[in-house]
């Protein structure tokens, strides 16, 4: 708000912003760590069967999926859950770091900002996990979490008090003859 990446109504006070968008300080679905290269194999199973029921979606082969998914601070946070009995990965949910500058400000001279990239989830609700993933972003100390409504995302956008940007991403697939897809149809993400 003090740097203009968002606003408030003009009703609305720093005070009762800030207890609006407040998170616990830590994480609430049991099983839920940071993805290891261990997880990488079942991780990518994952995605690939969840990503085979969009119209326009991505294929990472299993190094592929290491190199974009194994955390690395500054660039991608990637998580798990594993069941606590079978200790298989059920569920999966990644980010990426992409600080901007802030010019001319007398406070701040950057913004720390976490992108929801790739999101499965198999044994929890969508908005569950998501308050997780803006759980974690905190701990981490980003200012801004956001996310595209592609895949399955408009199913927790509003609950989450996700505020609506000021564009629409438009995909040009070079040598590609596409129809016409709504955003639900849609599984990709660049970064």
């Amino acid at each position: 708000v003090d740097v203009g990446f968002s606003s408030m109504h003009r009703r609305m006070t720093k005070p009762r912003l800030k207890k609006l968008y407040d998170l616990p300080k830590k994480t609430l679905t049991p099983g839920l760590r940071p993805m290891t290269e261990a997880d990488c194999e079942s991780a990518q199973q994952l995605l690939t069967q969840y990503l085979q029921k969009f119209a326009l979606c991505v294929h990472f082969s299993v190094d592929e999926f290491k190199h974009c998914f194994l955390p690395r601070k500054g660039v991608i946070y990637s998580f798990v859950i594993e069941d606590a009995q079978t200790h298989a990965i059920t569920d999966f949910i990644s980010f990426y770091e992409l600080p901007s500058s802030i010019m001319n400000h007398p406070k701040y001279n950057g913004m720390r900002a976490a992108y929801s990239y790739y999101n499965v989830v198999t044994s929890v609700e969508w908005q569950k996990i998501m308050y997780d993933a803006l759980i974690l972003a905190k701990q981490m100390e980003f200012d801004v979490f956001n996310a595209l409504d592609v895949m399955e995302n408009s199913t927790f956008l509003e609950e989450l008090k996700f505020k609506i940007g000021d564009g629409n991403l438009q995909y040009y697939i070079y040598n590609w003859k596409c129809k016409e897809m709504t955003p639900g149809e849609v599984a990709l993400v660049l970064l």
